[in-house]
């Protein structure tokens, strides 16, 4: 009888960047602690875990990064004083962050590039398949795209990576895969990775986003990978090994994205983040958006 592959339940953040394109605002609040309208931008990405059912979360953190664990910590002196004051609404958002999952927290120590970051989860996750994802990019919750790559992984097994289609000349900001098609619209078999390159020579214009649906054994590849590109150990570098040669850890393929991602990690998307989702917010929309239109108009 075939045995049916371990369900996924582990989601690895990694969160021990600098931010210093945040500068001086990074310089004492992690960069994940930036907010996005109320809320801070790593609750957005724990938050998208649990929806995928994801239920165990391991932060990978630095120095400085304390305000993270207490952010999905309780608060018990401020639970109390909003009690008292009979404010229930304030009282369940700061609950709500406490109760969302199970966190666990490893420091990276050196700042030795996401290979290593995730080299860093291998204790915890052990031998069962586990979903990585970056703070930078924010994936609206109306666009299920890790509940996506978690159901291809299950049925294919091996590792997926998310893909969105960018401009050839915004290529060499990302990853960049090789690609076959599968009967899938939305799912192609990763034949090749590379990291960053040249748009002359990049084999698509398919970017890899900041979600990954892992097999185990990328800790083995992870533990040999030599550094690479800016002198760090890439995943980019340990998923080309796994897509070339299938027998390390089954196939990588990807899942194309056309939903709405929002950038977070460079200045001019993190603010335009911010008006995309106030805009949709039904507290906040109406108003903000007769205010934006009025401001454009006299600016123009």
């Amino acid at each position: 009888m075939n045995q049916s592959p371990p369900r996924i339940t582990k989601a690895v953040i990694p969160a021990a960047g600098l931010g210093t394109r945040f500068l001086p605002a990074t310089k004492a609040t992690p960069k994940e602690m930036l907010p996005v309208v109320d809320k801070p931008a790593i609750q957005y990405v724990v938050e998208e875990a649990v929806a995928a059912g994801l239920s165990d979360v391991l932060m990978v953190t630095g120095r400085n990064k304390r305000p993270l664990e207490d952010h999905f910590d309780r608060n018990y002196e401020l639970e109390s004083a909003l009690t008292r004051k009979g404010d229930a609404d304030r009282l369940a958002k700061v609950q709500e962050s406490s109760d969302l999952a199970t966190m666990h927290y490893v420091r990276q120590g050196d700042p030795r590039g996401l290979g290593h970051a995730v080299l860093c989860a291998a204790p915890h996750v052990g031998s069962q398949p586990f979903a990585v994802l970056l703070g930078d990019d924010l994936i609206d919750a109306r666009d299920p795209l890790l509940s996506r790559m978690v159901d291809i992984q299950e049925r294919q097994g091996g590792s997926v990576v998310a893909l969105l289609e960018v401009d050839p000349e915004q290529i060499h900001l990302y990853g960049c895969a090789a690609v076959e098609t599968t009967a899938e619209s939305d799912v192609v078999r990763v034949t090749g990775l590379v990291e960053k390159p040249d748009a002359a020579e990049a084999p698509s214009n398919l970017a890899v986003i900041g979600r990954y649906v892992l097999d185990p054994a990328v800790f083995d590849v992870l533990r040999t990978t030599e550094p690479g590109r800016g002198g760090e150990i890439q995943l980019t570098d340990a998923l080309q090994q796994l897509a070339v040669d299938e027998s390390i850890g089954g196939p990588v393929h990807g899942v194309v994205f056309k939903g709405r991602r929002y950038d977070t990690g460079d200045r001019g998307d993190y603010l335009r983040a911010i008006v995309r989702l106030a805009c949709e917010r039904e507290d906040l929309g109406p108003d903000f958006k007769t205010w934006l239109r009025r401001y454009v108009t006299e600016e123009m």
